[in-house]
């Protein structure tokens, strides 16, 4: 009997019994749409913080004095002195607190941040309408601002904020700028704040030395230098004083993220996995139950010259085919419902097209692996004994 025959014949043995064959298949397409599901959305999430975690620079650290009392914390003066360290190029010494903003009518809650005039190129924040806090601001302790486009849509609608007054906290400030929108980072809202000139942050937050600094390297490549030195430096300042600050490290944290995210993917991976190796036993057991049922079958069709090879190609094929189909269909829903995912739900996905394949590849072999038990069974039959079944 030629290929093309048994194919013909496996395939007309599925299609008599179709929801045998759907059941059957039921185990693959689990499989295999649970696997892209998962991996597509690990996947995305890894590049949503990836993308966030560039948002902030590549070549950017921030210190936080996390120890207690005016003994670990820096002045205004001390933090910029850090920009002397070799390898920083901009120090943005940051004082931050919340605070209830006010205007004649509406109130919001909102992050307030007191910056120096660096922090516009530190953390390649701008405004899209005004102008950005200047040195004699911080001087004079100026009672100014810059609003996120936010806080400015909560307060005032669809107004310009410019020229504007805001309170916070009962104490006036005027609007000078309206910040571009950024969206959200790991760090939270950046459109839900207020700027403020540090040296009036210190009386409104009632908050006294710098707590975070977000320090900008000359490059990518001098951000471990600058690191280490930075360190140092902190080191002696506080006395060599256990927990008294730490140092982010974007780059160091985009590596720690992609690296556990990965693991988190193959990890989701191999459970989803385990539904192809239940569905490979599924298409076994039920190959066994076809040779059963077609014992008096094979018999005849030895009888008048079929080989062994033929009725192991007709078993195996209808094992491939149940496995394949069950691939395409696992591969239709897969995609499909990582499309929905994105579309309709907070997650980010990113559809894995490597794992498509590589999942679709897995099904089939699946059919090769299972099936060539009950295939070798049937074509181990000797025919005098296949033709006494009843």
């Amino acid at each position: 009997m030629k290929l093309y025959q048994s194919m013909r014949m496996a395939l007309k043995s599925i299609n008599s019994s179709k929801v045998r064959a759907f059941l059957t298949m039921l185990g693959i397409i689990i499989g295999v749409s649970s696997v892209i599901i998962l991996v597509s959305v690990g996947q995305g999430t890894t590049s949503q913080i990836t993308e966030q975690l560039n948002g902030l620079g590549t070549n950017q650290l921030t210190v936080n004095i996390t120890g207690r009392g005016a003994t670990t914390s820096l002045t205004y003066e001390e933090a910029l002195a850090l920009g002397d360290i070799e390898g920083i190029a901009n120090v943005a010494p940051v004082i931050s607190g919340n605070a209830t903003a006010k205007n004649k009518t509406d109130n919001v809650s909102v992050t307030v941040e007191g910056i120096t005039p660096s922090y516009e190129e530190v953390k390649d924040f701008h405004v899209q309408a005004g102008r950005f806090l200047l040195d004699i601001d911080n001087e004079y302790r100026q009672k100014v601002a810059l609003i996120g486009s936010g806080t400015a849509e909560d307060l005032f609608g669809t107004d310009n904020p410019v020229g504007q007054k805001v309170q916070l906290n009962g104490i006036s400030y005027k609007i000078v700028g309206l910040l571009e929108t950024k969206g959200s980072s790991l760090s939270g809202s950046n459109d839900d704040i207020i700027l403020i000139p540090i040296s009036a942050a210190e009386r409104q937050l009632k908050s006294k030395g710098v707590r975070s600094i977000t320090i900008k390297t000359t490059s990518a490549d001098t951000v471990a230098a600058a690191k280490e030195k930075l360190e140092s430096t902190l080191d002696a300042k506080f006395n060599y004083a256990d927990n008294a600050f730490s140092v982010f490290d974007s780059q160091e944290m985009l590596e720690t993220v992609n690296s556990t995210t990965d693991t988190l993917s193959m990890a989701l991976a191999g459970i989803a996995g385990i539904s192809l190796f239940v569905g490979g036993i599924g298409i076994m057991n039920i190959m066994i139950v076809s040779v059963n049922e077609r014992t008096r079958e094979i018999g005849i069709r030895k009888a008048i010259g079929a080989k062994k090879f033929d009725i192991l190609a007709q078993f195996m094929i209808e094992s491939i085919v149940l496995s394949g189909l069950g691939g395409v269909l696992g591969v239709g829903i897969g995609i499909a419902g990582s499309w929905l995912l994105g579309k309709y739900s907070a997650l980010t996905v990113s559809i894995a097209w490597d794992m498509v394949l590589i999942s679709f590849i897995f099904s089939l072999l699946i059919g090769v692996i299972f099936g060539m038990m009950p295939a070798n069974k049937a074509a181990r039959l000797r025919p005098i004994h296949a033709l006494r079944n009843e």
